[in-house]
C-alpha cells in the first residue's frame, strides 16, 4: 500500500504544487506555456509507452497484441465519450476569451475547469494501474510523467480563475478540487487490477489510451495554436529523451 499512497499524493500533490506556483505568475507568457506543456506530453508519451503499453503486451499472454489494441482503443473511446460532455481545453484556456463580459467569461473559466477535473479522473486510474501492477519501475514512469504534466495544468488552472474575479482561496480549493479527483483515480485504478490480475493487461492499455488520447487531442493542439509549434515540438522531443532516460538509468 506504500506504493499506491505515494502515487496517489504524488500525482494530486503535483496538481496543487502547480496551483501554488500559479498564484506567483498570473499569466504565463503563451511561448513558455507552450513550452512546458509540450515537454509534459513528451514525458507522458514516452510514460505511456514504457510504463503501460508495452508492459501490457508483455503480460497478455498469447493474446497480448489482442488485449493491448483493445484496452488502448476503449481508452481512447472513454475519453472521447467525456469529451462530448466538456469543451476543449485549446479552445477556452486564451486570455482573449476573458475580456468580454465579466459572467461570459467566468462561465467559461468554470467549463474549462470541469473539463481539468474531468480528465483528470483517468490519468488518476492510469497512474493507480501502474501501482497495482506490482513494478515499482513501471510505476514510477507513469506517475513521474503524470505529475509532470499536472504541474502547468494546475498553474494554468489559477491564472484565469483569479483574473475572472475568483477569491484568491476559492481559487486554490477549486485548484486542489482537481487534484483530489486525481487521487480518487488513482484509488479506483488500483483496486480494479487489485480485485482481478487478469484484468492488468487490459487495464494497462486503457490508461495508456487515455493518456495517447490527451496528448493527442488536447495537449498538441493547445502548444501548437500560438504560433510557438517548432518550440513546442522540440520541447515534446526532450520530455520523451528524459522520461527515457529516467527509465533506463533507475528502471
Amino acid at each position: 500500500m506504500q506504493l499506491i499512497w505515494m502515487t496517489a499524493l504524488g500525482v494530486g500533490g503535483a496538481t496543487v504544487f502547480g496551483a501554488m506556483i500559479g498564484f506567483l505568475f498570473h499569466h504565463i507568457p503563451h511561448k513558455w506555456n507552450d513550452a512546458i506543456l509540450g515537454f509534459a506530453g513528451g514525458v507522458m508519451l514516452a510514460a505511456s509507452f514504457v510504463g503501460l503499453i508495452l508492459p501490457s503486451l508483455e503480460n497478455g499472454g498469447r493474446y497480448g497484441i489482442l488485449v493491448s489494441a483493445a484496452g488502448i482503443l476503449c481508452g481512447a473511446l472513454f475519453l472521447n465519450a467525456a469529451d462530448k460532455l466538456t469543451p476543449h481545453l485549446h479552445h477556452i484556456t486564451g486570455v482573449e476569451q476573458e475580456e468580454h463580459s465579466h459572467n461570459a467569461a467566468l462561465d467559461k473559466i468554470m467549463l474549462f475547469v470541469l473539463a481539468i477535473a474531468i480528465h483528470n479522473l483517468p490519468e488518476g486510474m492510469a497512474a493507480g494501474v501502474g501501482a497495482g501492477s506490482g513494478d515499482w519501475s513501471n510505476s514510477m514512469t507513469v506517475t513521474a510523467g503524470i505529475m509532470l504534466q499536472n504541474i502547468p495544468e494546475g498553474m494554468i488552472i489559477i491564472s484565469p480563475m483569479v483574473m475572472g474575479g475568483v477569491r484568491k482561496s476559492r481559487a486554490f480549493l477549486i485548484g486542489a478540487f482537481t487534484g483530489m479527483i486525481e487521487v480518487i483515480g488513482v484509488l479506483i485504478g488500483y483496486f480494479a487490477v487489485s480485485v482481478s490480475a487478469s484484468l492488468l493487461p487490459f487495464a494497462m492499455a486503457f490508461a495508456g489510451g487515455t493518456m495517447l488520447y490527451i496528448i493527442s487531442d488536447e495537449m498538441i493542439p493547445e502548444t501548437h495554436s500560438h504560433g510557438y509549434e517548432r518550440m513546442a515540438t522540440y520541447s515534446l522531443i526532450l520530455g520523451v529523451i528524459v522520461m527515457l532516460s529516467m527509465d533506463y538509468y533507475i528502471g
